[in-house]
């Protein structure tokens, strides 16, 4: 699989990737199965970062804000809009936390719909299992505001359909906040179909796009979608604490009003008037000085996304979550393991999501060992695959892994062989190894 891969030449432009020679090979983990919480870096941008500090901040100092900084956040918000939203120019920037960018345009939604529009648009829908990040926010805000929260009670093994949203909405809708594909499950909701729902009582609706872009094919602007936010550091690579980016719908931009009103978004930056008047355009939700040196990363996995097509992409992705599901039946299901994600590749974003009361100590083991999936409590481990980097054999023996951790754990819970300090019968080393040797029984 990996062999007729067509893009599996990307995965060597990433650093703690082997690459044949030994003065660029850097530790390289076992089986990293954890790309939607966090992406390996490129070696792209690892020269980048460096030219930057030494080149354009090292020489160039102030001056880099006339020649390229200033307008940053909106280059990249146009390639990253061309290459991976299906969003034309001028509607999509970089620039702060998905926090901060997903309360500026909840916010700014909301009053708008019920003080510019319809006082009694009084009611904001979301989920029970959405992000707490997107939870808590709404929570907050509803209290600053006045309004209700409206509650659509999810299916943690699945996410938000058509048929909930449709209840849930009505002519008291202001917003409706929900995550494209689901944080937990990897559920992937139906954007143009909700959207179309939302829109027909005469709701908004804000999509987090946190766990597809970079791996489901988006299409913004045929969807018709009012506004998203999404973050940089997972399937973009943008690096630990990247700054976020924030879609605003071009008939939207003027007559939404941004709570954090800051330098940035003004008409002329450097006039520092008395008083605040917006930019024109998506300009207007910046806010503060926007982190340069976090959003360089990205650009990177813009390019190369832009370069194989997101559907190309897409495509890898489905394959490889398509084989890890296959794995999971064929290992991980006799042991008592649960999938917890989408059977259909049609409803399912970049990860596999499965459940069982031991995966938490499984997880513990593996880490200490190179393995590197990732844990959702109470019970859940997701196996994230990221269609550039990861490769069908570390799929394999990723799952191969997580098969001999959990079998060894259960073990030494029954007292017939492993010890639950390290879920082996023998060493832990030997299990491991033993995953390469072995993968393929009872497959």
């Amino acid at each position: 699989m990996d062999r007729i891969d067509g893009l599996g030449h990307y995965r060597r432009q990433f650093v703690g990737i082997e690459t044949g020679s030994t003065a660029d090979a850097s530790p390289n983990p076992f089986a990293y199965l954890d790309g939607n919480s966090l992406g390996r870096p490129t070696r792209a941008s690892v020269a980048r970062i460096a030219d930057f500090l030494t080149h354009d901040w090292g020489t160039r100092l102030i001056r880099g804000w006339d020649e390229e900084w200033m307008d940053l956040p909106l280059k990249i918000g146009d390639d990253l809009g061309r290459a991976a939203l299906g969003a034309g120019p001028g509607q999509v920037f970089v620039g702060d936390s998905t926090t901060v960018l997903l309360y500026k345009l909840a916010r700014a939604t909301v009053d708008y719909r019920r003080i510019d529009v319809d006082p009694v648009r009084t009611e904001i829908v979301l989920d029970t299992d959405n992000f707490p990040t997107d939870r808590y926010l709404l929570e907050g805000i509803a209290a600053e505001r006045g309004l209700t929260l409206h509650w659509i009670h999810s299916d943690p093994a699945s996410g938000v359909t058509v048929e909930q949203v449709r209840q849930a909405v009505g002519p008291q809708t202001a917003l409706v906040l929900l995550s494209h594909v689901a944080y937990r499950s990897g559920f992937l909701a139906d954007m143009r179909q909700i959207t179309e729902v939302v829109h027909a009582v005469g709701g908004l609706v804000l999509w987090d796009l946190s766990h597809s872009v970079g791996s489901v094919a988006v299409e913004l602007d045929l969807c018709d979608v009012d506004l998203a936010v999404g973050c940089s550091y997972k399937y973009l690579n943008g690096g630990p604490g990247a700054p976020a980016f924030g879609y605003v719908r071009r008939d939207l931009q003027d007559v939404l009003t941004q709570p954090i009103q800051g330098w940035m978004g003004t008409k002329d930056v450097f006039t520092m008037g008395p008083g605040y008047v917006p930019a024109a355009g998506i300009r207007r939700f910046m806010s503060g000085t926007p982190p340069i040196v976090g959003m360089l990363a990205m650009q990177d996995t813009i390019a190369m996304i832009e370069e194989a097509g997101i559907e190309q992409v897409r495509a890898k992705s489905v394959a490889l979550t398509e084989f890890a599901v296959t794995l999971v039946d064929a290992w991980l299901a006799p042991l008592g393991v649960t999938l917890a994600s989408p059977r259909e590749h049609t409803h399912r974003g970049g990860h596999v999501t499965v459940t069982h009361p031991a995966m938490g100590q499984v997880t513990r083991i593996l880490w200490e060992h190179d393995v590197i999936p990732d844990f959702r409590s109470p019970d859940g481990l997701r196996i994230g695959l990221s269609p550039l980097s990861t490769s069908f054999v570390e799929t394999f023996e990723g799952i191969a892994a997580i098969r001999d951790v959990l079998r060894g754990v259960l073990l030494g819970q029954s007292g017939l062989g492993a010890t639950p300090a390290n879920g082996f019968g023998g060493s832990v080393a030997g299990g491991l190894g033993g995953s390469r040797g072995g993968a393929g029984v009872g497959l």
